[in-house]
C-alpha cells in the first residue's frame, strides 16, 4: 500500500478523476495549491469531497473491458482474450492480480482520512457575510458524516474481496504505511458498522430541504444502514460463517430492517425503470457518470450500427427465470414449459434483462440464430445465443455521423436488495414463516413484495427453511442480475464448485423459417476453494512484510 506524502501539489494527484461527473457532483479540479488553501477554502474543500465519491466502483465493464458477471455463471465475455477470462481459467494469481482495486480503495481511504484531518476546525470566516453563510456551514458540518460513509464504503470493497486487511483511520507516514499490520475481518466488519450507525444518526434522509443548493448522489441515513446490513449479511454467510451462528443472521435482519423502517423507498411498478435512473424511488444510492455512450459500444449487440458484443448472459441465467402463472422452475414437469417455445410464459423480468432471439432491438427483431444477422459465424457474435439488455440504453444512436450519448447510474443500493437481504437472513435466523422479535415481515412476506413487482406466483407457505432458501438463492440471482452481485453470492454461499459448467442456446432456423433450440454445453470453468477470497497483489507483500496472504495464494 503506498502512502503519499501530501504536499503542494500531491492533492492535485490524488483527485484526479478519469470520468466526468454528474452535474450535482461536479468537480472543479484545484490545482497547485497549498493543503491549507483548499481546506480553509469551500468551494475547494467541496471538490475535495466530490473527488472522494469519484472512488465509488462500478461494473461498467470494470474488468478489461468485461462485467463481473463474466466470472460466474451469469455471463460469457465474447472476447478470449480478456483478462476476465482468467477468473474462469484459473490463471490469475497474486503476481498477476484481476479486479485489483486495493491500491484504488486506499487512495479513497486515504483521502478520507485526509480530508477528516485538515477539515475539522475551518470557519470560512471570509464568506461570513455571503447569504448563503448557513447554507455553507450546514453543508461543511455533514461533509465528515459523508466521509466517514464513503471510507467505510471503500473497506467493505476490501474486506469482501480479500478478507482480513489493514484498517487504517488516520494519515501515515510511508514509513507508517509499509509497517501497519492486517485487521481481522470481525473487526472490519465491525468498524463498518460503528461508522453506519454514528453517521446516519446524522445524515439526512434526502437532500431535497437540506440546503439552498439541491443536490442528489451523496450520502444519506439510507446508504448508510444498507451498507451496514450488507456488510452483515456477508459476515453471517457461510464464507465468513462457518459454525451459522444464528446471532450473525439476526443482525442481519435487523440491520435490512432498519432500511425498511425508514419507509423512504419503494418498489416501482416497472423493472425496467431500476437502473439508469436517478429518479427511482427504490434508488437508495448509486454511481453517477457523465454523459457516455462506452458500455453501448460494448454491449450492443454485433450487427447493429456501432455494436461490438460483450458480455453476454448464459444459458445457466436463463434457465433460472421460473413461470410466470405457477411460479415454477422450468425443470418442474408440472411447469408447462415448452422447450419448443422457450421463452414462452416466462418471468417478464427475463425479457427486460436478456436480449432474447426474436426480440426488438432498436426496431429490428434480433436474429441471434446461426446465420443470422446477429448471428455466429459473424466474428464476435454472442457465444451463449444471448445479449445483454440490463443497464444497456437502447436510445442511444452509434450511427456515425449522429452518435448520442447520456448518463448512466450504477445502483450501489436499493429497495429490492435489502428485502432480499431481510428475506435471507430472516430464513436463516428463524425460519420462513417466523416473523422478528420486534413487529415486521417474516421473509416469506419480504420476497412476495418483490415477486409481486414481477408479476410472478409469490412463493408458497409451508415451505421448509432449506427449500425456502433454495428459491430465494434463485430469486436473488433474477431480480438482481448483472447489478454485481452473483458473483459475491457464488464466493459468500461457497458454491463456486455448482457452477462450473456453462451453458450455450444454439439456435438454427429451419426452411420454413421456424427455429429449433439446442442446449449445449458451452465450456467448464476452474474454481477452486481459495478463489472465494482474492490473493492480496504480491507488490503489496513485497512493501509490507506484516501482510499475510490469503491461503492457497
Amino acid at each position: 500500500m503506498k502512502i503519499q506524502n501530501y504536499k503542494i501539489y500531491g492533492l492535485v494527484l490524488l483527485l484526479l478523476v478519469t470520468f466526468t461527473n454528474c452535474e450535482d457532483l461536479d468537480y472543479d479540479e484545484t490545482s497547485f495549491n497549498e493543503k491549507e488553501d483548499i481546506f480553509s477554502d469551500f468551494a475547494r474543500q467541496k471538490s475535495f469531497l466530490t473527488g472522494i465519491y469519484a472512488y465509488l466502483p462500478t461494473d461498467f465493464n470494470s474488468v478489461d473491458g468485461a462485467m463481473r458477471a463474466a466470472a460466474c455463471d451469469e455471463a460469457e465475455h465474447v472476447s478470449d482474450l480478456s483478462d476476465i477470462q482468467k477468473f474462469n481459467n484459473g490463471t490469475w494469481s497474486a503476481a498477476q492480480p484481476l479486479d485489483n482495486v486495493w491500491n484504488t480503495m486506499y487512495a479513497g481511504i486515504r483521502a478520507s482520512n485526509l480530508f477528516l484531518k485538515e477539515s475539522e476546525g475551518q470557519e470560512f470566516i471570509e464568506q461570513f457575510y455571503n447569504d448563503n453563510y448557513k447554507d455553507i456551514i450546514l453543508q461543511y458540518k455533514n461533509y465528515p458524516y459523508e466521509t466517514r460513509f464513503l471510507r467505510a464504503f471503500f473497506y467493505f470493497e476490501l474486506a469482501k474481496r480479500y478478507k482480513n486487511i489493514p484498517l487504517i483511520t488516520t494519515v501515515l507516514t510511508p514509513e507508517e504505511a509499509v509497517n501497519i499490520q492486517q485487521n481481522s475481518f470481525e473487526e472490519v466488519i465491525n468498524f463498518i458498522v460503528s461508522e453506519c450507525d454514528q453517521v446516519a444518526a446524522v445524515l439526512p434522509a434526502n437532500y431535497a430541504n437540506f440546503a439552498s443548493v439541491k443536490e442528489v448522489g451523496r450520502a444519506t441515513k439510507g446508504a448508510a444502514l444498507a451498507l451496514k446490513a450488507r456488510a452483515l449479511l456477508y459476515a453471517a454467510s457461510p464464507l465468513h460463517n462457518a459454525g451459522n451462528d444464528l446471532v450473525l443472521w439476526q443482525k442481519a435482519a435487523s440491520a435490512a430492517k432498519a432500511v425498511i423502517d425508514l419507509n423512504a423507498y419503494a418498489l416501482p411498478s416497472s423493472y425496467s425503470t431500476i437502473v439508469n435512473n436517478n429518479a427511482s424511488s427504490e434508488l437508495i444510492f448509486g454511481r453517477r457518470e457523465g454523459v457516455s455512450n462506452g458500455f453501448e459500444k460494448r454491449n450492443f449487440p454485433i450487427g447493429y450500427e456501432g455494436g461490438n458484443t460483450g458480455t453476454c448472459p448464459t444459458q445457466n441465467l436463463v434457465d433460472s427465470y421460473e413461470m410466470r402463472t405457477n411460479g415454477l422452475p422450468i425443470t418442474d414437469p408440472a411447469s408447462r414449459y415448452n422447450p419448443l417455445l422457450p421463452y414462452s410464459g416466462r418471468d417478464s423480468r427475463l425479457a427486460q434483462t436478456v436480449i432474447l432471439n426474436g426480440l426488438s432491438w432498436k426496431g429490428v427483431p434480433v436474429e441471434s440464430f446461426y446465420g443470422g444477422k446477429n448471428g455466429l459465424p459473424i466474428i464476435n457474435a454472442t457465444k451463449t445465443g444471448y445479449y445483454l439488455k440490463k443497464y444497456v440504453i437502447e436510445s442511444i444512436n452509434l450511427l456515425p455521423g449522429n452518435t448520442t450519448t447520456k448518463e448512466h447510474t450504477w445502483v450501489l443500493f436499493r429497495y429490492g436488495e435489502i428485502l432480499l437481504n431481510y428475506a435471507e437472513a430472516m430464513n436463516e435466523a428463524y425460519g420462513p414463516e417466523v416473523a422478528p422479535p420486534t413487529p415486521g415481515m417474516t421473509a416469506l412476506q419480504a420476497v412476495n413484495f418483490v415477486r409481486a413487482r414481477a408479476g410472478i406466483t409469490r412463493f408458497s407457505a409451508g415451505l421448509s427453511q432449506d427449500a425456502f432458501r433454495t428459491k430465494l438463492r434463485n430469486e436473488r440471482r433474477v431480480e438482481l442480475a448483472f447489478e454485481d452481485h452473483r458473483f459475491w453470492d457464488v464466493r459468500r454461499w461457497k458454491i463456486g464448485n455448482q457452477t462450473k459448467d456453462i451453458y450455450r442456446m444454439d439456435l438454427t432456423r429451419n426452411a420454413n423459417l421456424s427455429i429449433n433450440y439446442e442446449i449445449k454445453l458451452l465450456e467448464s470453468r476452474t474454481f477452486d476453494e481459495r478463489m472465494n477470497l482474492y490473493p492480496i497483489p504480491q507488490s503489496e507483500i513485497f512493501k509490507n512484510k506484516n501482510l499475510i496472504q490469503n491461503t492457497g495464494w
